[in-house]
């Protein structure tokens, strides 16, 4: 017995040293990550005093342009790897592509006929940059892909999603009020129909 309690207590203090050196590396690669941040804003903050013409274009860039999070995340994880240590217990509950019973035209979307309280899925990866009212469509999501392609999900109710959610393709955002799902698909300030982003 005394045998087993002498080799239980030396694996707990191994694990204990494995633990401390996974922190002590994860704490490195979070500064590392911080000093990139504040080596970018300094660089911005040069770039606008150096002259009034790069102020203007960076106020006019700023103020006027959609950030693409999205696209900025993936080159960041290419290049970085997680901003930090996350634990993803979320499971896609179905893969393909919405299941739909009649399509038309809607405002700058489409007005898809479902089953009524269809689970709605994601199409593609990306971040939530709206979760609200909508004049016409109701309860909207809208999620940024990763492509750059903004997709409007209307008409939701029991929203499963927060603003600037990472969720991955596939994911459950809600289900539909009734048996109508409206969809916006927009890239470039162009609208995209349904099918045609799907193929």
């Amino acid at each position: 017995m005394d045998e087993y309690l002498n080799n239980f207590k030396k694996k707990k203090k191994s694990f204990n040293k494995v633990k401390i050196s996974l922190n002590k590396k994860n704490i490195n690669k979070l500064i590392t990550k911080f000093m990139i941040a504040i080596i970018f804003f300094l660089i911005s903050i040069i770039f606008t005093n150096y002259s009034d013409k790069n102020l203007l274009l960076y106020k006019e860039y700023v103020f006027t342009e959609s950030l693409p999070f999205t696209k900025i995340k993936g080159w960041y994880e290419d290049l970085f790897g997680e901003v930090l240590p996350t634990q993803d217990n979320s499971q896609t509950v179905f893969n393909g592509n919405l299941v739909y019973k009649d399509i038309s035209e809607y405002y700058d979307g489409e007005k898809l006929l479902v089953s009524k309280n269809t689970l709605v899925n994601n199409i593609t990866s990306g971040v939530v940059v709206f979760s609200g009212e909508k004049d016409n469509y109701g309860n909207t999501v809208i999620i940024q892909g990763i492509d750059g392609v903004d997709i409007w999900y209307g008409n939701l109710e029991n929203v499963s999603v927060s603003l600037y959610d990472y969720i991955e393709a596939n994911t459950v955002i809600g289900e539909t009020k009734d048996e109508y799902l409206y969809l916006v698909i927009k890239k470039d300030n162009d609208f995209i129909k349904y099918e045609d982003y799907q193929s």
